[in-house]
């Protein structure tokens, strides 16, 4: 059989719109982490390894959404038991010692010689988890009029759902905050939107959002008001210095911003990523430098990961930015889209907190990029060089995909008494699998 002779749409399933999207950032990660790669390049002496690296993690990538895309989604919710506890394993041996220690931070494991970042993991593994215990605990009334969904009450009280996201929520944020700041605030701002969505009792939600902005509020003035000397002898709170100097400079860059002072000490300060991320995005005049020709990426530390998205305008100006924006939230808005097919609640709210995940530190990379918010160290998710994120969030597309495919499935046996295709299963249509 030729490959001519090949139907495209019976090897990828699922969702055509997500399937783009995958590859689209497939393309836009292998040429912009080939042109933002020179400084690697050049201490390392070898031209194509990082293009060659990244190259074999995007194969992994796809080779892993293949084959579990094809994963019935209802199998799924057998993984959120054991998928929290294993990371939150992993996150703890790596937090308190075991891990590799990087500017002061203990991020990564190696495991049969692999680096692995385990808070890729606690995040993937609380979307899961939070969606298992919704799906668990949602209530449907039906009235005359339709079925009415009340929310997250199912049980003897309605707190049991909150109690049971918001413990191993509080662990998970809690570990990741002593070398991760920035991760463990956007995973609880996840978290805590899939519990809203989910319907969890709306007086809980304010009682736990009013107590962590006293708390958050108390913590914060104390770090900015105490001299550093005092900071640093209070355990568990080893990036708290590094947040505050950020927070200080962020603000005294403003203050000063377009004077001669802060013109001389920006390019010679040490920490001056963000300017030259700033000078990236001015030399692109708008339309771009075109692709391979970026001048700052011989000066960003980390062009080719936290600071890509400077790169990328610089090489392909405002057009570029919009297009590689957009990607991302049309991505969370197919997410939007599958949930509303779903006839199941656990996999309509893992893939909302799965493009959620992914869309919010998108978001929060490109507005470090562009000087809007303090520096956090958040990657681009599939575009930036790196290969525990791309893996994990190969894992991520592959769920959105295996769940995209069930509930095409559901739609069209709802809609016609046709055979089905091959393979494919109604499992979604029976209105006794709603919880």
């Amino acid at each position: 059989m030729s490959l001519s002779n090949i139907h495209f749409g019976r090897v990828l399933k699922g969702d055509r719109a997500v399937w783009m999207i995958f590859f689209f950032l497939c393309c836009v990660s292998i040429v912009e982490v080939y042109s933002a790669s020179s400084r690697m390049t050049f201490s390392s002496g070898n031209h194509w390894a990082p293009l060659l690296n990244q190259f074999t993690f995007l194969v992994a990538g796809f080779i892993i959404v293949l084959v579990l895309h094809y994963v019935p989604c209802s199998k799924l919710n057998w993984v959120a038991p054991f998928f929290w506890p294993i990371s939150m394993f992993l996150l703890i041996l790596t937090t308190f010692g075991s891990g590799g220690s990087l500017n002061g931070t203990h991020r990564w494991t190696q495991i049969f010689g692999v680096s692995l970042q385990p808070s890729e993991l606690v995040k993937g593994a609380m979307v899961f988890w939070t969606a298992l215990v919704l799906a668990r605990t949602q209530t449907v009334r039906r009235l005359d009029s339709g079925k009415i969904i009340s929310g997250a009450v199912k049980g003897p009280t309605p707190a049991r759902p909150f109690w049971f996201i918001v413990v191993p929520l509080s662990i998970s944020c809690l570990v990741i905050f002593k070398d991760n700041v920035s991760t463990a605030v956007m995973l609880f701002t996840v978290i805590f939107v899939m519990m809203v969505i989910g319907k969890i009792y709306w007086v809980y939600l304010l009682k736990l959002a009013g107590t962590l902005v006293v708390l958050g509020g108390v913590v914060l003035f104390s770090i900015m008001t105490l001299p550093d000397e005092v900071v640093e002898k209070v355990p568990g709170l080893d990036r708290t210095l590094t947040v505050k100097h950020r927070i200080q400079r962020f603000d005294e860059d403003k203050a000063a911003f377009g004077s001669e002072e802060w013109k001389k000490q920006q390019l010679e300060d040490k920490n001056s990523q963000s300017t030259y991320a700033k000078v990236a995005i001015a030399n692109s005049n708008g339309i771009g430098l075109w692709f391979g020709n970026s001048v700052q990426r011989d000066f960003l530390q980390h062009a080719e990961s936290d600071f890509i998205y400077a790169i990328i305008i610089e090489e392909s100006g405002v057009i570029g930015a919009l297009v590689v924006m957009l990607l991302y939230l049309f991505l969370f808005m197919r997410t939007g889209k599958i949930a509303q097919k779903c006839r199941k609640f656990f996999p309509a709210y893992l893939v909302i907190g799965l493009g959620l995940m992914m869309t919010l530190q998108a978001l929060v990379n490109m507005a470090v990029a562009v000087g809007a918010i303090p520096v956090t160290g958040q990657t681009l998710p599939f575009i930036s060089r790196g290969g525990t994120s791309i893996i994990v969030t190969s894992f991520y597309f592959a769920v959105i995909l295996s769940v995209s495919r069930y509930a095409d499935a559901a739609q069209l046996a709802e809609k016609s008494t046709e055979p089905m295709v091959e393979g494919e299963t109604t499992e979604y249509a029976s209105e006794g699998n709603m919880s």
